[in-house]
């Protein structure tokens, strides 16, 4: 049996090295809570293990973790977007949220008169749109004026949580409650259940939108002019790119792809929007894209890991006397640990290199 080539030895050195700087921020994030646990008196083995038993092996605690997994999925597709294409869309959550209340909005009186399908379909398609169009001003700004997205789409933020509570409060609010929120959508006219469990349909979208997305960028025509875009728009524009409509389309897709995770949640879950609800789950998905390294089908599992995290956490939280978002603190460490452990990553084989 011949020994393996040189091509092969610098695959699995990529490989490894592509599993160490995803794995190891995780590692050092959850060595380094469990250090924080024990200095507040808390015993981290029972911590993790109400984490699991509650994220992973109680049945109703599984089918929560799956369907926490839909809004999470599709947000990461739409971060999977920006990012390839160069693009910081950190307006997400307001991209969501927004659309999340022309969901709710919209749902109730339309499911009053048309089928619960058509409902549903027109419900998410407007909260695309809507997404869309709330992200036309940074996108134009970046592509005729090249003003930094960071900034922009942040502002965009701000004033999307604002004006969603504004419409909560003053245009939108259910007159039969006390607490300020929108018209409820009944159960049954929500997204249907998977074999009988609370896991909704949601799931199965957010899994179609990722593989979809990854499929787009590296199978495609138009996938490779976005990743070309993402490397440089100078050598975009070389390329005779028509760099001001991709990073029209790109921020348009991004955001349509937020809005649906908005309307998805809506529609799946809560079925209404309260007043100051803010999940913020795209600055919590942020790290488990990057931790893919923009990988369609490795942020899957991140996304899991994160949902097992996050619903296992809260009843873990409560059982050790800590506040609900101590899960908070983790993803802190893992966006602490991961610029280290990509600077050891591109430092140990040039340690590697040099002559004893």
């Amino acid at each position: 049996m011949s020994s393996p080539g040189p091509a092969e030895d610098t695959r699995f050195s990529s490989i490894g090295r592509g599993l160490l700087q995803a794995l190891f921020p995780l590692l050092l994030a959850l060595l380094t809570a469990a250090l924080l646990l024990e200095l507040l008196d808390r015993d981290p083995i029972s911590f993790y293990a109400d984490v699991l038993s509650r994220g992973l092996f109680s049945p109703l605690g599984l089918e929560a973790t799956i369907s926490r997994c839909a809004p999470l999925l599709l947000l990461a597709a739409s971060l999977i977007v920006a990012f390839r294409a160069g693009l910081w869309n950190l307006g997400v959550d307001g991209q969501f949220l927004l659309a999340a209340i022309s969901a709710a909005a919209l749902g109730p009186p339309l499911a009053a008169r048309i089928p619960t399908g058509m409902t549903l379909l027109i419900c998410m398609l407007a909260g695309m749109l809507v997404a869309a169009l709330w992200s036309a001003v940074p996108a134009l700004l970046k592509a005729r004026q090249g003003t930094n997205e960071i900034i922009t789409t942040l502002m965009m933020n701000f004033l999307g949580v604002s004006l969603a509570n504004a419409l909560i409060k003053l245009v939108l609010r259910d007159p039969s409650t006390t607490v300020p929120q929108t018209l409820t959508l009944a159960t049954d006219d929500r997204l249907p259940r998977l074999f009988g469990s609370t896991i909704h349909l949601g799931v199965v979208i957010g899994l179609l939108c990722v593989i979809a997305v990854h499929v787009i960028m590296t199978r495609t025509a138009f996938g490779l002019k976005l990743r070309v875009l993402g490397e440089s728009r100078r050598v975009a524009r070389h390329a005779g790119l028509p760099v001001e409509r991709l990073t029209l389309l790109a921020f348009g897709l991004s955001a349509g792809l937020a809005g649906l995770a908005g309307a998805v949640e809506v529609l799946g879950v809560a079925g209404n929007v309260r007043t100051d609800w803010n999940p913020a789950y795209g600055l919590l998905v942020i790290p488990l894209v990057f931790l893919a390294r923009f990988h369609g089908i490795t942020v899957i599992f991140f996304i899991f890991f994160f949902a097992i995290l996050s619903i296992g956490g809260e009843t873990a939280a409560r059982k050790s006397d800590l506040p609900n978002y101590f899960v908070l603190v983790f993803v802190a460490l893992t966006l602490l640990f991961m610029p280290l452990t990509e600077l050891l990553g591109r430092r140990l084989p040039s340690l590697r290199s040099r002559p004893v």
